[in-house]
């Protein structure tokens, strides 16, 4: 099996894992908003996740000669490791559910401060958890001051998402004069049954927006709307799959932060399968390798999203349309962008438990900074925060400086675990 033998080629991994990471989203948000459900879409990604796991298992996993104490990947498949199997497949459940969840949540929170949220609890939960399972490899002077400023980039992140919700309503408000533009602010736009809407709890439901005669119905459509404008809001909420207006706010929040869990116990799942700090091994069994822990890890993330995917096929959730599994075969609008969404969050969650490995997995969850690279594929592909106020610009700045401070100081943390 391959080994990383220094920090550098840890660190080179984690790089290339964050962008991975922070890259996938950005593509799943872009097939939802083009209006392919995203049961379709996870089904797709599913499959390539998988491959991705296998590829790695398959190269990596068999480089070199077997050794007693790092089998290759097939001559482990056959041995009794079934207690760090468990845990390896633990961990593929708790990241399928929070996978699947986020796919929902990034439409009703949106792409940047869902994953400035999850990242924030992945961080304080699951790199806290690494650091004790890691027998504190890791520098502590330098972790947790990392860990400080990635939560300061969250409060930062949030403050953007309120800035930027606040100038959302002052587009739709100026939208136009008549009773749409206000709708779309308070929430008091009369519903298909001729019943208002409660003032601050709901959006105007988009059903009512299409029926009616206002300026703002009238004019182009999201191609020839300029991003960052309340035409350009409009439409979208027309085209996209998963339609957010007219919800709870909570709702969205609620799905985020299990999503949160989830993530933040995916990666401490995922070191006790690899390095038995439990010591539920028996006497002589060799620890899980990382490539056959991120196979089974892989197996049981991708058995659980098929069967949950194909169940929400026909008893859809939030509002979204039923479908069929002979519906999705023929489905190829869109099919090979979710099949490269899964090739990247597959080797990305693989390089990021490779990099862990050797320099720590708590260094490893700098990854969780992910939010650096969704925010900018999310100005750039979705024009977000796209004619903000200064405040919005301001905030953003020091959010991404601040995340950029996080990642530098989580990586210079990593220690080097001993054989």
């Amino acid at each position: 099996m391959y080994e990383i033998e220094d920090r550098g080629g840890a660190i080179a991994l984690m790089i290339a894992s964050l962008l991975f990471l922070g890259t996938w989203p950005a593509i799943m948000t872009l097939l939802e908003r083009r209006g392919r459900l995203p049961q379709h879409t996870y089904l797709d990604y599913s499959i390539t996740n998988l491959m991705a796991a296998v590829l790695i298992a398959l190269t990596f996993g068999q480089i070199g000669d077997s050794k007693p104490n790092q089998p290759n990947f097939f001559t482990q498949l056959s041995q009794d490791n079934w207690p760090s199997v468990l845990f390896a497949m633990a961990g593929g459940i708790v990241l399928s559910l929070g996978n699947l969840s986020t796919q929902y949540a990034w439409a009703y929170v949106g792409l940047s401060v869902t994953e400035v949220i999850t990242c924030s609890v992945t961080v304080v939960i699951g790199t806290t958890m690494n650091y004790f399972l890691d027998g504190k490899i890791n520098k502590a002077d330098i972790l947790f001051p990392g860990v400080g400023c990635f939560l300061i980039a969250v409060f930062l992140g949030s403050a953007v998402h309120s800035s930027n919700a606040a100038d959302n309503k002052e587009k739709l408000s100026s939208c136009s004069s008549n009773k749409l533009g206000n709708a779309c602010v308070l929430g008091d736009y009369k519903n298909d049954n001729n019943e208002p809407n409660k003032v601050g709890t709901h959006l105007v439901d988009i059903a009512s927006v299409a029926k009616s005669e206002s300026s703002c119905a009238s004019k182009p459509k999201t191609e020839n709307s300029k991003a960052g404008t309340a035409e350009y809001l409009l439409e979208l909420e027309k085209r996209r799959s998963i339609k957010v207006f007219g919800s709870n706010m909570f709702v969205g929040l609620s799905i985020v932060f299990f999503a949160s869990i989830c993530f933040s116990l995916f990666s401490p799942a995922f070191n006790l399968a690899t390095n038995d700090q439990w010591k539920t091994l028996k006497e002589g069994v060799p620890h899980l390798v990382v490539y056959t822990a991120f196979f089974y890890f892989s197996v049981s993330c991708f058995v659980l999203a098929i069967a949950l995917n194909i169940w929400l096929l026909y008893r859809p959730i939030l509002g979204i349309p039923k479908s069929s599994f002979k519906a999705y075969i023929h489905d190829w609008n869109g099919r090979k962008w979710a099949l490269l969404a899964g090739l990247l969050c597959g080797f990305g969650n693989g390089f990021q438990f490779m990099g862990g490995q050797a320099a720590g997995y708590a260094a490893a969850d700098a990854v969780q900074a992910l939010p650096l690279v969704s925010t900018f594929w999310g100005v750039a592909l979705f024009g977000e925060y796209r004619k903000s106020s200064k405040k919005t610009y301001i905030l953003l700045t020091c959010m991404l400086l601040m995340f950029i401070v996080a990642v530098a100081i989580l990586m210079a943390s990593s220690g080097h675990r001993k054989s």
